[in-house]
């Protein structure tokens, strides 16, 4: 399998290569060539497998060819084992009623759905970074969960430094300890003095410069990278399999900011899944649901709320369904970018609106309304939600088409990880598990800095060992 840039001007690669390169050198994102199929036979196979075993199967076409089967069978199950993720189901279902099931994707080591994906890359960086006799310098921005993650998953491997961007004072306390307490020569958490979209910005300056991308190797654990994304999808099949599928269609709700979450739905869907519906969850940072409304996307100011993972308002993902939106026209997706980056926002024509609508839905809740999603969905279940799992939930409410569908709403974050949240809203604060229990006794450790490229760029240089 070969990976082509959204914009056309990179070189193809292969699954290996675009694991350790992220973002293309033209500035676009890496997709597949084509996408594997997954027909009705091959889902009802997968009815009673493991998580892991499904995994390799869902997975396995997209990275032929760069890694070894047996290496790679073994790095999956590894990493969905019960030493890392502590529910035997890895991502488990619950039952909340009337046709509505909670995909819990927060048993990972750091609390959230990030781990899914990030537990996998950690291993494929070392093995082939490690086959290669090569080093790696990543360099990451995070609006609270993939960074930990990434830490977590990047932590102690000796081919790798590690530097994550965040806004300072803009994550929960749970998300900046999950990071800034990890004792690790190779990682180095920065707090910059601006919002997530300017700590995504500065990583995108710094992959922009070729020198400098050349010079510290630079690589990629957003979700910029495909990697990230490849192992998203398997979670959507797993469930729609245990569901019922093929014979069941299903209806996801996702909470989302970066897009990359739904994106590895639609890729699902794409693959032969039957999804019928995939509905964007949105808090008061709603660029996406404001564009499936009127078909522009355009730029706002961020605003802090209780669900921080989302206050994004550039979705980085989107540019990979903007890409298969128009038949793959790379010219047509590149000028759209540079409109958008230029002016801050860009039109759709209506026609692929309607063709991206048969599918898509979006919904915004403000603070006030996931507070309420929360306590009634403890009052009427007894489960603990977090902010950004009832932006989902509530999304699902407000744009289910059909009250007889199967609809999944996707649980990304451990309600532990937003105690004050979920406090206010059932009067119940949530306990962190006890691998972190000691979470706020432990010393952190981060530099902060101003929103400025050269500043970021010196204390990367500084700080990363010799390539």
């Amino acid at each position: 399998m070969n990976y082509v840039s959204t914009r056309g001007l990179a070189p193809v690669l292969n699954f290996a290569d675009v694991l350790l390169t992220g973002l293309a050198r033209d500035g676009g994102l890496y997709v597949p060539e084509r996408l594997a199929t997954i027909d009705g036979p091959a889902l009802r196979s997968f009815a009673g497998r493991t998580y892991a075993e499904v995994a390799v199967e869902v997975m396995w076409p997209f990275v032929e060819g760069s890694i070894e089967r047996d290496a790679f069978v073994a790095m999956v199950g590894d990493t969905y084992s019960p030493a890392v993720f502590r529910h035997p189901d890895v991502c488990p279902l619950v039952d909340l009623g009337d046709q509505t099931w909670l995909l819990e994707l927060f048993h990972g080591p750091t609390l959230a759905f990030k781990d899914v994906a990030l537990q996998l890359v950690g291993r494929l960086f070392d093995h082939v970074l490690s086959s290669r006799g090569e080093r790696l310098t990543i360099v990451g921005a995070t609006s609270g969960d993939t960074g930990s993650a990434a830490i977590e998953a990047c932590r102690d491997r000796d081919a790798l430094d590690v530097f994550i961007l965040h806004p300072a004072g803009r994550v929960s306390e749970v998300q900046r300890r999950q990071m800034t307490t990890v004792d690790s020569p190779n990682v180095h958490n920065i707090a910059i003095e601006g919002t997530f979209d300017d700590c995504q910005d500065l990583v995108k300056a710094l992959f922009g410069d070729l020198g400098f991308r050349d010079e510290l190797r630079l690589s990629a654990v957003n979700s910029i990278n495909w990697a990230r994304i490849l192992p998203q999808t398997v979670y959507y099949v797993s469930a729609a399999v245990a569901l019922g599928a093929p014979e069941q269609s299903l209806t996801f709700a996702v909470p989302t900011g970066n897009f990359g979450n739904v994106l590895a739905g639609d890729i699902a869907r794409r693959m032969g899944l039957p999804i019928d519906h995939l509905v964007v969850g949105s808090n008061r940072n709603d660029i996406l649901t404001r564009f499936l409304d009127t078909g522009r996307m355009e730029m706002a100011e961020v605003h802090p709320t209780t669900s921080p993972s989302m206050d994004i308002q550039v979705s980085s993902n989107f540019e990979r369904l903007l890409f298969e939106l128009h038949g793959r026209d790379a010219a047509l997706v590149t000028r759209l970018m540079e409109q958008f980056r230029a002016t801050g926002r860009m039109d759709v024509a209506e026609e692929r609106m309607a063709e991206l609508r048969r599918v898509f839905d979006g919904a915004r809740l403000d603070d006030a309304e996931v507070a309420q999603v929360i306590a009634s969905t403890w009052e009427r279940t007894g489960v603990l939600i977090d902010p950004h799992t009832a932006v989902g939930l509530g999304a699902a409410q407000a744009c289910r088409r059909d009250p007889d569908a199967v609809m999944v709403a996707l649980a990304t974050a451990h309600p532990a990880k937003f105690p004050d949240a979920v406090e206010a809203a059932t009067g119940v604060r949530p306990a962190l598990p006890t691998h972190l229990a000691d979470l706020f006794d432990r010393p952190e450790r981060m530099v902060t800095l101003p929103n400025d490229q050269a500043t970021v760029a010196s204390f990367v240089r500084e700080h990363a060992r010799s390539v």
